[in-house]
């Protein structure tokens, strides 16, 4: 018989099958340790490129979706006289859906009045530069939002752009 230098006989098998050097198993569990944190390393720097490349790195990037769905989250209908229709869905924990579009000046408090008859509009209370807003927070019944906000801007004698958002908390 003849033996190698790391004292295993040549074509020795043992109960499972050929024998395998030790120094060659020692060998494999070291690389395979060692590589280990390597491949960690390049995992983490995949994530980092990835997550610096997006705005939105766990989803929920905001959605077109059609103007009636993204009112009727908030309780409200798009008036018939409404254009320059734009809407949007974010989806991730929250859902959050707004809405921009113009409508006649005078139609806009009527609009309001019928849409949120518990909740008068108001002027004192509004962002710089907002004409008339809205907060409804709590909602009211037969809303799926957690709160809504609306904000009117008069945009000469005639037109009032309005924008409006209905979000979960």
């Amino acid at each position: 018989m003849t033996r190698s230098p790391d004292g295993t006989v040549a074509g020795q098998h043992g109960p499972t099958g050929p024998v395998i050097p030790r120094s060659r198993i020692t060998r494999t569990v070291l690389l395979a340790l060692l590589a280990l944190p390597a491949l960690a390393l390049i995992g983490l720097v995949v994530l980092v490129v990835t997550w610096s490349h997006t705005d939105y790195p766990l989803g929920g990037a905001p959605e077109k979706v059609p103007c009636p769905e993204a009112l009727a989250f908030g309780g409200a209908k798009l008036p018939d006289d409404a254009r320059d229709t734009a809407c949007t869905v974010q989806a991730w924990q929250d859902t959050a859906y707004s809405a921009t579009f113009r409508m006649p000046r005078s139609g806009v408090r009527d609009w309001l009045a019928d849409t949120y008859p518990q909740a008068p509009a108001e002027t004192q209370l509004c962002g710089k530069g907002v004409d008339l807003c809205l907060d409804l927070n709590p909602p009211l019944k037969g809303m799926d939002a957690d709160a809504v906000k609306v904000e009117v801007v008069y945009e000469g004698a005639g037109t009032a752009r309005v924008s409006f958002s209905a979000f979960t908390v």
